[in-house]
């Protein structure tokens, strides 16, 4: 089944009746701070009163349900969702409560299910006045008003998900603002040429940069980064 792209560009609208902005924030590897650029702009841009979702696919042989090894193959464990309302569980969408979101959810799917998520992601889509979502493949259902794309030279892995939507990335987040030469076996930065390459100095994971790059981007009254 093919689901029907909005986001840039659309007339979807919040809670309020106003024009709903998405961002997405994807990256090529874990542990690379996709995270905390997430709660880095929730916390910059509170007046947004972001929705924010965490999406994590699991391979074979892991629930959906927990992400616990599971030898089960029914169809109820394909996908799981949870709304996230301890700021203290230490869940990354936990972090994303702590930054400021107005609500937070993990989703979870097997790999490459994530179509079987979209009906009620799209049904809290409709519920946000805004929206901020980890994950790369996400872009296949839908087109965000912005697409920050994480990447970390020193680590080697880089998920097909992210090589296959890098060339949508209006910034690239690296650290201190230089990619190098990574040797990233298939990937090429002419995927990137031209695109705005933007610092990231952990443990400050979203500079003033960042924060006016998006504003900028979103416009609509978001005001500037002290």
């Amino acid at each position: 089944m093919t689901w029907p792209v909005y986001g840039r560009g659309s007339r979807d609208t919040g809670r309020h009746g106003e024009a709903m902005a998405i961002v997405v924030i994807g990256g090529h590897s874990r542990n690379i701070g996709k995270t905390s650029v997430m709660a880095g702009l929730i916390a910059a841009l509170p007046q947004r009163r972001w929705t924010a979702f965490k999406i994590t696919q699991f391979g074979h042989g892991v629930c959906s349900a927990n992400g616990e090894p599971c030898d089960c193959e029914t169809a109820d464990h394909a996908v799981a969702i949870s709304e996230e309302r301890d700021r203290a569980s230490g869940t990354d969408s936990a972090r994303y409560l702590a930054a400021g979101a107005v609500r937070s959810f993990w989703v979870r799917t097997r790999q490459g299910q994530l179509n079987e998520a979209m009906p009620r992601i799209r049904k809290e889509l409709e519920r946000a006045e805004n929206a901020v979502i980890e994950s790369n493949s996400i872009l296949r259902f839908l087109r965000p008003d912005i697409y920050l794309s994480v990447l970390d030279p020193a680590v080697q892995d880089f998920k097909e998900s992210a090589r296959l939507y890098l060339d949508r990335a209006d910034a690239v987040l690296v650290p201190e603002g230089v990619l190098g030469r990574p040797e990233w076996k298939g990937v090429s930065l002419k995927l990137v040429a031209g695109t705005p390459v933007l610092a990231m100095r952990p443990p400050l994971y979203v500079t003033d940069e960042v924060v006016n790059f998006v504003a900028a981007r979103l416009g609509r009254g978001d005001t500037s980064a002290a």
